[in-house]
């Protein structure tokens, strides 16, 4: 079996011991993904741009080991107002 560790750079990773994905054999697990943005360093108040942030990170992430977003088989989120489900569609 082979394992491989995908970070972002993020100090939560090395602070709190997680990945922002893991490759074990034909499988990647991204987690612990939001919508900040990493080139500007920032996040948006606003729930569409976070939500399109968000997808952008976990796209940049599955091309980083060689999958899409068409390789997504699940995904679970979490919204702090679920008055905001909508916009996320």
């Amino acid at each position: 079996m082979s394992r491989k560790l995908i970070s972002s750079g993020s100090s939560f990773e090395e602070n709190i011991g997680y990945s922002r994905a893991v490759v074990q054999d034909n499988w990647v697990f991204v987690s612990g993904t939001t919508g900040y943005n990493y080139e500007d360093m920032s996040i948006s108040n606003d729930i569409v741009l976070q939500t399109e942030q968000c997808l952008i990170n976990i796209k940049n992430t599955l091309e980083e080991v060689g999958a899409n977003l068409s390789d997504i088989v699940r995904v679970t989120y979490i919204l702090p107002n679920a008055n905001e489900f909508k916009d996320c569609w």
